[in-house]
């Protein structure tokens, strides 16, 4: 009898400080003072710190913001009930920024009360919840346009043939108002066929994605600006892709065309290719893919329309139609790729995902 208690307590005690060990959410132990006891490899990973240098720290010195306040945590040793937060943002020292879900519970051990905070992130679960989010509202956006589109080239056709007709009516002086008025039907027309978009199926063939890159690359060099630098930095290892050249070309250089009119002095934008793996694009998850990307040094993209860039007729310019970026995610869109941007003043990134393997990982 003896050795079998024995045992149980062994068994115990060897539960108790190894299961944490292999939970994939952080685990951090506080005592009654709120000073850490124990953090779980997932801990200090999340934390860069190991439980050495976090021993005996509080939450206060661990993080640039508390994330939980004291009283609350006191009120949880007092009462013993379990709480959750959803959405909490951990910013620490190096302003590195997370989110997670925390859980925080009471636990008894040796008679004495300790706190069990359990830091879930999900900056992950929450991009992939607002790129799909943003994909549906960029897709309603677009199916909007094309129906006003739609139902404004059609009075236009109209309105110029009568204009026309009316021109062989008139004399050579009043012939300047018709002519006015035919003008400015086929501007309106090229405008509403930008929106409408590009209409024709990708001619897709097996080739090089630099072979692109290189031929965007010269042209723009022809007509860039004298302060503005381009760079290249390419991965050669990435392999032949199923691609449209003349979409992608013309969705590469509405990017870079942006790019060029907003950065001064000193600008600078390259052209980077990578190949990356496990990548989620319109919520499937591929195996491989051709990352591209194309980064500006410029002032960057203003917060309040971050969200919407990529909707027809939004533009951070004074003079811009608000259609390239449009016309771009479209583009790339029909290859079964994902565009997106993360951008900050110094620093402009658009990056493009076309699969190089459709093979996708359940």
């Amino acid at each position: 009898m003896y050795r079998t208690n024995d045992k149980m307590q062994s068994d115990k005690l060897y539960y108790q400080q190894n299961l944490p060990n292999q939970m994939v959410t952080a685990v951090i132990v506080l005592n009654s003072e709120l000073r850490i006891q124990y953090a779980n490899p997932a801990a200090e990973a999340l934390l860069i710190k190991s439980v050495n240098k976090l021993k005996n720290s509080t939450l206060n010195t661990v993080f640039f913001n508390n994330p939980i306040d004291d009283d609350r945590l006191n009120q949880l040793l007092t009462s013993g009930q379990e709480f959750s937060d959803s959405d909490v943002t951990l910013e620490f020292s190096d302003r590195r920024k997370i989110t997670v879900e925390i859980t925080a519970s009471s636990v008894i051990f040796d008679k004495k009360p300790y706190i069990l905070l359990e830091f879930k992130q999900i900056d992950q679960q929450k991009k992939m919840s607002a790129e799909a989010f943003q994909h549906q509202q960029w897709e309603s956006a677009r199916d909007l346009i094309r129906g006003l589109a739609h139902e404004i080239k059609n009075p236009l056709g109209g309105l110029r043939g009568a204009a026309q007709l009316l021109n062989k009516e008139l004399n050579t002086e009043q012939q300047e108002y018709t002519q006015m008025i035919i003008e400015q039907a086929d501007r309106l027309t090229n405008l509403v066929d930008k929106l409408l978009g590009p209409n024709q199926l990708p001619k897709m063939a097996k080739q090089n994605i630099h072979v692109v890159l290189e031929k965007v690359e010269q042209l723009v060099s022809f007509s860039s600006p004298k302060h503005c630098q381009i760079l290249k930095d390419y991965d050669p290892s990435i392999p032949d892709i199923n691609f449209d050249e003349d979409k992608i070309h013309q969705a590469i250089l509405n990017i870079i065309n942006n790019a060029m009119q907003v950065v001064g002095e000193g600008g600078k934008i390259t052209l980077k290719t990578r190949a990356a793996s496990n990548k989620t694009i319109n919520g499937k998850r591929i195996k491989l893919a051709a990352k591209i990307s194309i980064i500006d040094n410029g002032p960057g993209i203003p917060e309040k329309i971050q969200d919407t860039l990529f909707y027809p007729m939004v533009s951070g310019r004074a003079n811009g139609t608000g259609l390239g970026l449009s016309i771009s995610q479209t583009l790339i869109n029909q290859h079964q790729g994902k565009l997106s941007c993360v951008s900050q003043p110094g620093h402009t990134e658009f990056i493009i995902l076309l699969p190089i393997s459709q093979e996708v990982i359940s």
